[in-house]
């Protein structure tokens, strides 16, 4: 029983390595958001962190550059969010311990 749970304690300091790579990984992915036809566009990373903003010089309007700028954030972060999950969750599910009747990634 012993020799199981020194395993089990082995996959999941694996699973932890996984984890913690997946994130370093994550701050190298980019993901572009646009708005207004790419009249703002910006970068985030992976992990959600803004990168680049560029706003075109035809934009003068304050109230629109601040609408355009919030629509493509949301955009680059919803992108960004979901890379994040789905990343994470293939690293914790690839080195998880198989334990009988507890599968978290239904």
């Amino acid at each position: 029983m012993f020799g199981d749970l020194s395993g089990m304690m082995a996959k999941l300091k694996e699973a932890q390595q996984k984890i913690e790579a997946t994130k370093l990984r994550l701050n190298t992915i980019l993901i572009d958001g646009e708005a207004g036809n790419g009249l703002i566009k910006v970068t985030v990373t992976a992990n959600r962190a803004i990168k680049n903003i560029t706003i075109s010089e035809k934009l003068t309007d304050k109230e629109e550059i601040e609408d355009l700028l919030v629509i493509a954030l949301n955009k680059a972060l919803e992108k960004a969010n979901s890379i994040s999950e789905t990343e994470l969750a293939a690293a914790a599910k690839d080195g998880m311990p198989n334990i009988p009747g507890m599968d978290l990634f239904k």
